[in-house]
């Protein structure tokens, strides 16, 4: 059952020097890199919102259709054992990763730096891996995943070593968007098997691991927190079979459902389902669950178990202000017949604190607008369409055929604004309850959009342009009027933002419209062989943006250094878990 993996050696196909010790780059070309560097995805460009939406809503009807977890029974079902040379082990977890590339690679040189100094503990580089979810973004696909993960990765640590890493990796939603096809490819090989300097060692999109002192690892795959199915319930059963009173175990799972189900109760229940049927039966404890999908860093402590989420792999910025204080987990309002009994859990750490997300939140006006030039020249068009059809309405008459077509119906326009602002507050596919203040806050965001266009629409009356010869004012309100009315609708909205932030609405659209790349983070592990376990919270306040090629000429150095070093330090004191 076990497969203790010897330490990973130069890949088999090379077979030359020059495949064994691939050429440099010598600039930060892409053909040089053999990939393209990225900037950071913006989260409220309107084709990436539609074709984001599209394959959200896709991933909710035809998930099961696209589900391709029944099919991996018929892959390998073995177990790993990762132990280090003085019978203790570190470990690293990063998730959300493959955003833009400057925060990116931050973390991924950092992780993969020989050692790391922070605030006076010497870290060596883990001897494993493991990937949380989301490995890259906006959706699954090779180039994507060449470009914002693989490549950054392979960039940071370019060669495996005797001796070197292994990675695992758990799909997020993000992953699942094409069913799994490139996560598979990526991850789950049986032929060529490194991924930059590391070695994947998963024969399935979910694993489990032996680690020192009776330590285990358990990776699991609950499809966006669907369900979990039968081949993964037995594979993990057979697993657990080696598990007893004395053993701990780290679940890493996809997304932070202790917090979701404040507003979903149903969203623990398949976490809990698998604690209840599969651990608890061998009489191992549960003491760590590591996630990310949240992009920040979040601990909340129970009795005997941490939940911390650590979703600062390179993604944007989440806040963290909104976080609850206090907890109960399950949640006492599942609708599970068989729940555990609900325990309280209290926030114990953040990054980056309350008061500085607070101040992230208020940086929403001066880079909504120019993070997403796209989102102001969609407003633009619309605020431009409703005065049109409000100057149509206010005017005596229409004088040719190509005025009364083009003027579109004012309540027609009125209806996509409200409507358009109502869908915004809570988009169909975002989890939880709609509640009143989402419809309330919605509308009012729809009629603040109508009192501006209704405004400008006035000022433009007082204007030359709409008395000059057909098509010229069409042309006058296109070029002058649109630019300028999506700035101050952009202006707007980022108003709007901040305020339904203070009522728990559109609270990932403020930072998603910002894009915000520092405050990035990761987790170091080290298990001692006497079985304590010590959680090394990292923390990048700032990222680097400027690269220069490394001039280390050693096969496993760094392609790219950064021009001003990286300062990692510790996101809150050392978390100690006791045998």
């Amino acid at each position: 059952m076990s497969d203790d993996h010897p330490s990973p050696t130069t890949p088999p196909e090379a077979t030359s020097a020059e495949e064994a010790h691939p050429r440099r780059p010598r600039s930060t070309d892409p053909q040089e890199l053999g990939f393209t560097p990225r900037r950071a995805v913006p989260w409220l460009a309107p084709f990436l919102l539609i074709s984001t939406g599209i394959r959200t809503l896709l991933a909710m009807f035809f998930g099961a259709y696209l589900d391709k977890r029944e099919l991996q029974n018929a892959f390998g079902n073995g177990v790993s054992r990762q132990v280090g040379p003085d019978g203790g082990l570190w470990l690293d977890y990063v998730a959300d990763l493959g955003d833009g590339f400057d925060a990116t690679y931050s973390v991924a040189y950092l992780i993969a730096q020989p050692e790391l100094e922070v605030d006076g503990h010497r870290l060596p580089r883990a001897q494993a891996l493991v990937m949380g979810g989301d490995q890259v973004y906006p959706s699954a696909g090779y180039e994507a995943y060449e470009d914002r993960c693989k490549g950054p990765y392979q960039a940071a640590l370019p060669l495996a070593t005797p001796g070197g890493p292994t990675l695992f990796a758990v799909p997020g939603n993000h992953d699942w968007y094409d069913g799994l096809t490139a996560f598979l490819r990526l991850f789950v090989r049986s032929r060529d098997q490194y991924f930059g300097g590391w070695r994947t060692e998963q024969s399935r999109s979910y694993f489990a691991v032996e680690l020192p002192a009776d330590w285990w690892l358990f990776g699991l795959d609950d499809q966006s927190g669907s369900y979990l199915d039968d081949p993964q319930l037995t594979y993990f059963e057979t697993a657990a079979a080696r598990l007893g009173p004395q053993s701990r175990v780290i679940l890493a799972v996809p997304a932070p459902t202790w917090v979701r189900a404040v507003d979903n109760p149903t969203a623990y229940d398949s976490l809990d389902y698998f604690i209840r049927t599969v651990v608890a039966p061998s009489g191992a404890t549960v003491r760590l669950v590591i996630t990310g999908d949240l992009h920040h860093y979040a601990r909340y402590a129970g009795p005997g178990r941490q939940l911390v989420t650590c979703g600062g792999g390179g993604a944007y910025l989440y806040p963290t202000h909104k976080l609850p204080e206090r907890i109960e987990v399950p949640p006492r309002d599942t609708l599970a017949r068989r729940a555990s009994r609900s325990e309280p859990y209290d926030l114990a750490g953040r990054y980056p604190d309350a008061a500085r997300s607070r101040r992230y939140g208020w940086g929403i006006f001066g880079r909504l607008p120019f993070r997403n030039p796209g989102f102001g020249a969609l407003l633009g068009t619309l605020h431009t369409l409703l005065m049109l059809a409000m100057v149509g309405v206010a005017a005596n008459g229409v004088d040719s055929v190509e005025q009364r077509l083009f003027s579109l119906p004012l309540v027609a326009m009125l209806l996509v604004t409200v409507v358009g602002a109502g869908l915004f507050a809570k988009p169909p596919s975002v989890d939880g309850k709609r509640h009143a203040r989402h419809w309330i806050l919605g509308v009012t965001h729809g009629l603040a959009h109508v009192a501006l266009a209704a405004g400008g629409t006035w000022v433009w009356l007082r204007l030359p342009f709409h008395d000059w010869p057909w098509p010229l004012p069409v042309v006058a309100a296109a070029v002058l009027y649109g630019p300028v009315l999506g700035l101050v609708a952009s202006e707007l909205t980022a108003l709007y933002l901040l305020v339904a932030s203070g009522f728990g609405v559109n609270v990932n659209e403020l930072f998603a419209g910002q894009g915000i790349e520092d405050a990035k983070s990761f987790l170091r592990l080290r298990i001692d062989p006497d079985g304590t376990l010590t959680i090394y919270p990292i923390a990048v306040d700032r990222v680097s943006r400027r690269w220069q090629v490394n001039p280390d000429q050693s096969p496993t150095a760094s392609w790219l250094t950064p021009q001003a070093p990286l300062t990692p330090r510790l996101a809150e004191p050392p978390i100690t878990l006791a045998p």
